[in-house]
């Protein structure tokens, strides 16, 4: 599929086929797209839960009880479910760990470009921390940004997706003992292959989009 064939075949999958499950392969492929994703200044301010077994899906499940339970089958009948979590804080030392790892992996040609990206990260963080007092959500944005890229991924790799916030996140960061490692659940995101049953797939439903000339300036 060419992109835009991708855009069009892709929607957010309301029934999973529970005897469809992605390949060793293209879970490595999977996990690339969420560890490469681009962030401001590379803060990288995320962890991935990734449940593609029984247990670990029962366990993302709990998150789907009460209000929460008519997503209850689309994780438990996807083929792997995502947990997308974001940092709750941005403090010296990890900023430094940030930098150490790009040091090791040959960003930095010598010590001044080094000290100015270094600078940059800090001057960022203490921007949003200190002025704007929105740390928190900014490193979410950059969280969201992941999410959008894995969306249009793993469409490209033939795999269907439901992203959710419709979920108890801090029964979340409870079951997985989050909060204590700096961490807090944000959105959830299946994965799988759709059931021929379900009533939102294109081949049945097509797309609505807002026409171009409401959304398009072009100068």
């Amino acid at each position: 599929m060419n992109l835009t064939e991708t855009l069009n075949w892709r929607y957010t999958t309301k029934e999973f086929d529970p005897t469809k499950t992605i390949s060793d392969s293209d879970m490595d492929q999977v996990k690339e797209l969420l560890r490469m994703s681009p962030s401001s200044t590379n803060l990288q301010p995320w962890h991935f839960i990734v449940a593609n077994t029984e247990e670990g899906k029962r366990r993302v499940a709990k998150g789907t009880q009460g209000f929460f339970q008519f997503n209850q089958p689309k994780v438990l009948n996807a083929s792997a479910v995502v947990v997308f979590c974001s940092r709750v804080s941005a403090d010296v030392d990890y900023l430094k760990h940030l930098s150490a790892t790009e040091e090791k992996d040959g960003r930095y040609p010598n010590e001044s470009i080094k000290k100015g990206v270094f600078g940059a990260m800090s001057t960022f963080s203490n921007i949003h921390k200190y002025d704007l007092k929105d740390l928190n959500h900014w490193m979410e944005k950059q969280v969201y940004l992941n999410i959008g890229g894995f969306l249009l991924g793993v469409a490209s790799l033939g795999i269907d997706a439901t992203p959710m916030e419709g979920l108890d996140m801090k029964a979340l960061d409870e079951e997985f003992g989050l909060r204590e490692k700096g961490f807090t659940a944000i959105t959830v995101v299946s994965i799988g292959y759709r059931a021929a049953s379900d009533f939102n797939s294109t081949e049945k439903t097509p797309k609505s989009r807002l026409p171009e000339n409401e959304i398009f300036t072009l100068i």
